[in-house]
């Protein structure tokens, strides 16, 4: 009996000790993953020197496709004839109902262009109900543009870092250079001239 009992102790000691090892072990996975999430660059993945904007440190967000739609628009000058969508993540789109000025830290903006092409199935459609309607379509996307709000790591650019991405590469210092110039003539609107759709 004392035998059997003093192996049970044993036992359940060398459980006792398992369970400390496997909660260390997972108590520092987590610890590793939080680190490693709190000192990655805002927008969403892991920055290396390919897919993180100069300047800023800005990377494409993760699930961006699944966000929420804050406008769709259209550009044209005599070089373009764009469609655009500006999407927002949760704070963003909350901040845009509740007319929040400035955005809050953590607000992301990611605006998709692409080039406004006719669309032939379309018309052939509308044919009949609507004749002469001249339908639009997307066609081939141009590139896209990230605006993330951290007040105090983009205290310089009005609060704001930037992310001009081509087929999922980020482009130029050149380039980056020029965005929060091109969004200082909306200072009164925090930077931001997309205005939410009803």
């Amino acid at each position: 009996m004392l035998h059997s009992t003093a192996r049970a102790l044993q036992l359940s000691g060398a459980f006792g000790t398992c369970v400390a090892v496997a909660v260390c072990a997972v108590y520092i996975t987590q610890s590793a993953a939080q680190s490693a999430k709190e000192t990655q660059p805002a927008g969403g993945t892991v920055a290396s020197s390919t897919n993180a904007s100069p300047i800023y440190g800005v990377t494409i967000p993760d699930g961006y496709r699944d966000w929420k739609v804050i406008s769709i628009g259209r550009l044209k000058t005599e070089k373009i004839n764009q469609l655009r969508a500006q999407l927002g993540n949760d704070i963003a789109v909350k901040a845009y109902k509740e007319g929040t000025r400035p955005f809050p830290d953590g607000a992301i903006i990611v605006a998709l262009h692409w080039n406004r092409v006719p669309s032939e199935d379309n018309n052939r459609v509308l044919a009949g109900p609507f004749p002469g309607a001249q339908s639009f379509v997307v066609g081939s996307r141009v590139n896209m543009q990230v605006m993330v709000k951290d007040s105090k790591k983009y205290a310089a650019t009005g609060g704001w870092g930037f992310g001009d991405f081509k087929d999922g590469k980020p482009g130029d210092e050149t380039l980056h250079k020029t965005c929060f110039p091109c969004h200082e003539p909306a200072k009164d609107r925090d930077f931001v001239f997309t205005r939410y759709a009803p």
